[in-house]
C-alpha cells in the first residue's frame, strides 16, 4: 500500500516523497482513513518509532488545506519539550510545500513569555505545547480555543504521571467540545482511560502490535550485588561486548555522573542526560546521538512513578525539570541497547525504556541489573533507594511482558573471568567519591549553560559549527589513574588474548653501517682551526 491511497493534497505528497516514506506504517494505514473520511477521534496504543507523529498531522494538514482558513485550528499536547522539538521537526517536513497556508509555533521551549506571546501573535494554524504551557497561553488569552479544530494529545499516558493534572483539567473546560481528538500512547491504563472521557466523543480505540519489533528485541535480566553493577559495566563497554549505540538508564542525576566518572577512569567516552541541563543542550545531545556522534548515552529516567498497586504519592517525584522526559516518546534512532543499569519502578517505566531499541525491523536488546532483596544496603556507596523493590518490579515486569507475548530471561555472566577486573574496578570506584560527583555537576551545567547560550546566539548564524560542540568530554574525577585505560593482556579470556611470537627475527645487514661516523670526520674537518683564534 502507498501514501496515493489516502487521496492526500499534492503539496503532502511531494513533502512525504521527499522525506522518503515509501509506503504508511500500520498506524498510520490504520488511523489516517478513519480520521479523514469518517473524522473519528482515535485512540491507538503504538510505540515510538511506529510512525504515530506522522499518523495524525498528515489527516490535520490535509483538512486545513482542503478548508483553508486563519487562526488557531490545531493544539498538539506533548508531556516534554524534547517531544515537543520532534513533533515539531515532523511537522517542518510535513510542511515543507504548503508553509504558507499552514504555520506553527513551539511554545514548550524555554523562552520568555514576551517570546510567546510574539509567536502568537500572527494566530499560527498549529500550536505546539505542553499542559503547563498550553494553559498559560490559554489564561494570558494567547491561543483562541474558539477556533480549535484538532487536539493532539501524544504520549497520553506520561501526561498523567508527569503531574499534568490540573493543567488538563483546564484544557478541558476551555476546548470545544466538537474537535476532533487523537490520543496516542504506548500503554493504555487508566489514566488514558481518564483523558478519553474528557476529550473524546465514541472514539475508535487501536491497539496495534508491532510483531516484527517484538521478534527483533531481546530483553534480558541479571541479577547481581549493588557494587558488581559497576564491575560488569565496566567489562561489558572495555571489551566492546556489546556492539552499536547504547542508552544505559539510571535513576538519580548523583549515579549520572557517578557512572561517567567511573567510565573515565577506563577511558570509555560517554555523555549525560538529565533533567538540570539547559533544554538546548538536551535537544542537541539527543540530535547529535541520532547522527552517530556518540555511541554510549547514559540518561537520568527521574520519574518514579510506581504501578498502580504499588504505594501512593510517588507519581509526585517528577525530574527537577517538569518538561524533562527521555525515557519516553523522544525518538533515538539505531540503538542497539538499552541498560536499566537501575532498574525502573514500573513496569511500565520499563515498558518505555526498552522502547527505545528494535525499532523498523532492526534488532536489539535491553539487558537490566536486578539487586536481589538481600544484597540490598550492603555498599552504602553503590547504593540507591529504588533497589529495594527490584525483585517485586521484576516479577511485574515480567507478568507484564508475558501477557504482550514477550519473554524477559536470565542471563549469566561467567563471573570467573569477570572477577579478575574487580581491584581495578574497584581502584576507579574508589576515586569517584561524592565531592567529585558534586565538582563534575557544577562543572558539566556551567559547561552546558554556555554551549546553551552559544547553540541560541552564535550556532543560529553558523549552523555548521554546531557539529565542533562535544558534550562527552572528560569531566574527571579527583584522582586520575592513567593506568586504568589499559586492559593487560593477561586479564583478558583466552579468546580474547592476541598472541605475539615470543622473538622476531630481524635482517641482519652484511656490512656493518658506518656511513654516520665517517660523516662526523669529514665536518670535523671542515670546521675551523681553534689555534688561529689565539693570534687574533
Amino acid at each position: 500500500m502507498s501514501f496515493a491511497k489516502f487521496e492526500l493534497d499534492n503539496r503532502i505528497e511531494q513533502a512525504i516523497a521527499q522525506l522518503g516514506y515509501t509506503e504508511p506504517t500500520p498506524i498510520q494505514e490504520t488511523s489516517i482513513p478513519l480520521a479523514l473520511k469518517e473524522k473519528k477521534d482515535i485512540v491507538a496504543k503504538a510505540r515510538t518509532g511506529s510512525g504515530k507523529t506522522a499518523a495524525y498531522l498528515i489527516p490535520i494538514l490535509q483538512n486545513m488545506l482542503t478548508t483553508a482558513r486563519p487562526g488557531n485550528r490545531c493544539l498538539i499536547v506533548v508531556p516534554s519539550r524534547e517531544l515537543a522539538d520532534q513533533v515539531v521537526r515532523v511537522l517542518s517536513g510535513l510542511t515543507m510545500f504548503c508553509s504558507r497556508q499552514i504555520s506553527y509555533a513551539n511554545v514548550a521551549q524555554q523562552v520568555a513569555d514576551k517570546v510567546k506571546a510574539t509567536l502568537l501573535a500572527d494566530s499560527p494554524s498549529i500550536i505546539v505545547a505542553t499542559p503547563s504551557s498550553a494553559r498559560a497561553q490559554i489564561e494570558a488569552g494567547h491561543i483562541d480555543t474558539e477556533g480549535i479544530e484538532f487536539v493532539v494529545f501524544d504520549e497520553a499516558d506520561l501526561l498523567v504521571s508527569y503531574g499534568y493534572e490540573e493543567d488538563l483539567e483546564v484544557l478541558k473546560n476551555r476546548l470545544p467540545e466538537h474537535a476532533q481528538s487523537w490520543l496516542m500512547s504506548a500503554t493504555l491504563g487508566d489514566d488514558v482511560e481518564n483523558l478519553k472521557k474528557w476529550f473524546c466523543r465514541m472514539p475508535v480505540t487501536l491497539k496495534l502490535q508491532d510483531t516484527s519489533s517484538q521478534d527483533q528485541l531481546l530483553q534480558y535480566y541479571v541479577k547481581t550485588g549493588e557494587l558488581d553493577k559497576f564491575l560488569l559495566a565496566y567489562v561489558i563497554f572495555k571489551l566492546n561486548l556489546i556492539k552499536g549505540k547504547t542508552i544505559i538508564f539510571v535513576n538519580d542525576t548523583d549515579r549520572c555522573y557517578r557512572l561517567k566518572l567511573f567510565f573515565e577512569q577506563f577511558g570509555i567516552k560517554s555523555c549525560v542526560l538529565n533533567s538540570e541541563l539547559p533544554v538546548a543542550s538536551r535537544l542537541h545531545i539527543v540530535q547529535e546521538f541520532n547522527r552517530n556522534v556518540y555511541n554510549l548515552l547514559i540518561a537520568t529516567d527521574e520519574s518514579h512513578e510506581s504501578d498502580a498497586d504499588q504505594e501512593a504519592n510517588t507519581t509526585q517525584q517528577a525530574a527537577k525539570d517538569g518538561d524533562y522526559g527521555v525515557s519516553r516518546g523522544v525518538d533515538f534512532k539505531n540503538v542497539a541497547c538499552v541498560v536499566n543499569f537501575d532498574l525502573p519502578t514500573s513496569s511500565k517505566a520499563y515498558t518505555h525504556r526498552i522502547g527505545r531499541t528494535a525499532r523498523a525491523n532492526r534488532a536489539g536488546m535491553a539487558l537490566s541489573f536486578v539487586v536481589p532483596r538481600e544484597e540490598f544496603g550492603k555498599h552504602k556507596v553503590a547504593t540507591t533507594p529504588t533497589s529495594r523493590r527490584d525483585e517485586k518490579i521484576l516479577d511485574r515486569i515480567m507478568s507484564a511482558q508475558t501477557k504482550m507475548g514477550n519473554q524477559v530471561s536470565p542471563y549469566q555472566f561467567d563471573m570467573k573471568q569477570v572477577e579478575s577486573f574487580r581491584y581495578r574496578m574497584e581502584d576507579a570506584f574508589r576515586a569517584v567519591t561524592r565531592v567529585a560527583v558534586r565538582e563534575a555537576r557544577v562543572k558539566e551545567i556551567k559547561n552546558e549553560i554556555l554551549a546553551s547560550d552559544k547553540l541560541q546566539r552564535h550556532f543560529e548564524e553558523n549552523p555548521d559549527d554546531l557539529a565542533a560542540l562535544r558534550h562527552d568530554k572528560e569531566l574527571h574525577p579527583a584522582r586520575v589513574q592513567t593506568q586504568l585505560k589499559r586492559v593487560p593482556d593477561y586479564l583478558l579470556p583466552a579468546s580474547a588474548r592476541v598472541t605475539k611470537p615470543l622473538f622476531v627475527q630481524q635482517r641482519i645487514p652484511f656490512h656493518k653501517q658506518r656511513r654516520g661516523k665517517k660523516l662526523d670526520r669529514k665536518k670535523g674537518r671542515k670546521g675551523k682551526d681553534p689555534l688561529k683564534s689565539f693570534g687574533r
